[in-house]
């Protein structure tokens, strides 16, 4: 049977009013869309719920019994919208993220801390992942949402760019570099290069941009963390280059750092499902997020290495 909420919530009204107008006049129904939502689904049931005359509307012995049972049967289903609303407006519950090395070791520390402090109830699962598992993770819905370095060649995510950080270049203090203010990416040909590998997403950006300047690199290390190219250059296995958010050097490194020229940059993105919605606790904890990645290339501004 094809019939409406609507039409079963016209009839329980007449039911109960013992009248098509006064049961319009409590649904906000013109007397003539109640009378035609009652023929509807008389139709559509194949009997007669109503018998009508001038004076009165009396239920038939079907419509008696239909009634009594509408009256629970709507009342829960009340209860259950009700009920599915206020779920999905809580702000509780566990949201679960993915990010890649660098990011969660310098970006998500204080955005988990103010998660913390913002929203008590909610508890956030922060779970460190090289760039391909990140996205792998979020794919299979094993977590709400990653954050990952741009590009991406996928249609299966919705992106949001959070962060446009510079690569730098690392270099000891013994390379004759270092007494460069800056370092243009030419300045690279020839020299050995100590670079992370290709789980990092930003592996892909840099070389692109050593192609770009017809940089044909001459790699001594492949590195999986960012710290692990500060003390590799300090050896003098190479010059480095790194995101700006992997910053600062370790206490007591003597690696000086360098901006890179022409500006090269990376997009930090939020990523999750396509087309499919986050719970609203996820969809605080992706805006708190983006707030912090905004409040940190705000302070950068101040700082000549990310100009």
């Amino acid at each position: 049977m094809n019939y409406s909420l609507r039409q079963l919530r016209t009839f329980v009204a007449v039911a109960h009013h013992g009248s098509f107008s006064r049961a319009g006049e409590a649904i906000g129904l013109s007397q003539s869309a109640v009378s035609h939502s009652i023929r509807s689904l008389e139709s559509e049931m194949g009997l007669r719920l109503l018998d009508r005359t001038t004076r009165e509307v009396v239920l038939t012995e079907a419509g008696k019994r239909l009634a009594n049972r509408l009256d629970k049967v709507l009342e829960e289903l009340h209860g259950a919208l009700l009920d599915a609303r206020t779920a999905g407006h809580q702000l509780s519950g566990l949201v679960r993220l993915a990010s890649s090395q660098t990011i969660s070791a310098n970006l998500m520390p204080q955005c988990l801390a103010k998660a913390a402090t913002t929203f008590p109830a909610i508890e956030v699962r922060l779970s460190d992942q090289p760039q391909q598992w990140v996205l792998q993770s979020v794919r299979n819905a094993e977590v709400d949402f990653g954050i990952i370095v741009d590009p991406i060649q996928s249609p299966d995510f919705d992106c949001q760019p959070i962060l446009s950080e510079p690569f730098l270049a690392l270099v000891a203090a013994s390379d004759p570099l270092a007494a460069e203010r800056a370092i243009h990416w030419s300045a690279l040909a020839g020299k050995a290069l100590v670079l992370q590998d290709y789980a990092s997403g930003s592996r892909y950006l840099i070389d692109k941009a050593l192609e770009h300047f017809d940089i044909k690199p001459e790699v001594t290390q492949e590195i999986g963390h960012p710290v692990t190219l500060y003390p590799m250059v300090e050896a003098g296995l190479g010059v480095g280059i790194i995101p700006a958010l992997a910053l600062p050097p370790p206490m007591g490194s003597t690696v000086l750092v360098k901006p890179l020229l022409p500006s090269i940059k990376r997009q930090l993105m939020l990523v999750k499902r396509k087309n499919r919605s986050l719970s609203p606790a996820a969809e605080q904890i992706w805006q708190l997020v983006a707030k912090e990645a905004a409040t940190l290339a705000a302070i950068r501004q101040t700082n000549v290495l990310f100009q």
